[in-house]
C-alpha cells in the first residue's frame, strides 16, 4: 500500500512535457563536480558489501562505484539507451519512464541496495518508487539516495524546485519513512575541489545523502 505524502500541486512541473523526449539524447557528460562524485563513491564503499546485487536506479553512462569492489549483480534502469549500454557496471538494464509508472520489473526481497543520484528531484510520484524499493529490497538492505544542489529546474517537481537543501533532506526522509522504511541517515557536507583549485581551498558541489535500511 502507497502513502501517499505529497499534493497534486506539489507533483506539477514548469515543463510538463514527456520525459523521454527531454532524455532521448545522450548526454555524456557529469552532471556532479569530481569533489562531489569521490565523496560518493566513498560512501558506496563504506555502505555497500562485497557480492552485494546493486541497483542503480535512474543511472546513466557512470555508476560511480569502486572500481577495485566486485559486486554480485549491478542492475541498471535510466531514460536513455544508449548511455546505459555504455556503463561498463552494469550486468544488465532497461529503460523505463517512473512519472508514468513506478512498478519495478524485479522480484520481491531481490536487491540488497538501491542507488538513486541526482534523480529523485525528479520523481513525481516517489511514495509509488518508495513503496516499490521496500518490495524488492531484502531485508537489512538500503536506498541511499545522493544528491547536490544542481538541478534541471523545469522538471522537478514544484516540491523539489521550491525549496532548498535541509527541505530537500527532509521530504527524501519523510517520503521513505510513510513507506516503512526506518528513520534515515542524513549527511550534508562540503566538497573540496579536485585539483589546484582544491589546494587552495576551493569548494566543490555540496554533498547531501539519505540513507535508509529495511527492517531485517
Amino acid at each position: 500500500m502507497v502513502v501517499p505524502v505529497l499534493s497534486a500541486a506539489e507533483r506539477r512541473k514548469l515543463d510538463d512535457g514527456d520525459d523521454a523526449l527531454f532524455y532521448a539524447e545522450p548526454r555524456f557528460v557529469h552532471h556532479l563536480d569530481g569533489g562531489f562524485r569521490s565523496r560518493l563513491t566513498a560512501l558506496y564503499r563504506e555502505r555497500i558489501p562485497a557480492g552485494a546485487v546493486v541497483l542503480d536506479l535512474m543511472s546513466s553512462w557512470v555508476s560511480h562505484l569502486p572500481e577495485a569492489i566486485t559486486y554480485g549483480e549491478v542492475i541498471g534502469h535510466g531514460l536513455n539507451a544508449r548511455e546505459l549500454e555504455a556503463n561498463p557496471r552494469l550486468d544488465r538494464h532497461w529503460v523505463q519512464n517512473l512519472n508514468e509508472d513506478q512498478t519495478l520489473p524485479l522480484e520481491n526481497a531481490s536487491v540488497d541496495a538501491t542507488l538513486i543520484v541526482a534523480g529523485w528531484q525528479y520523481l513525481q510520484y516517489p511514495e509509488a518508487v518508495a513503496a516499490e524499493l521496500w518490495r524488492i529490497t531484502r531485508p537489512g538492505g538500503q536506498v541511499i539516495v545522493a544528491f547536490s544542489n544542481r538541478m534541471f529546474f523545469t522538471k522537478a517537481p514544484l516540491i523539489w524546485a521550491d525549496s532548498g537543501d535541509r527541505e530537500h533532506l527532509s521530504y527524501v526522509g519523510e517520503v521513505l519513512m510513510a513507506q516503512g522504511w526506518q528513520k534515515p541517515t542524513v549527511i550534508a557536507e562540503s566538497t573540496r575541489a579536485l585539483g589546484v583549485a582544491g589546494l587552495f581551498g576551493a569548494k566543490g558541489d555540496p554533498f547531501f545523502a539519505v540513507i535508509a535500511t529495511k527492517p531485517a
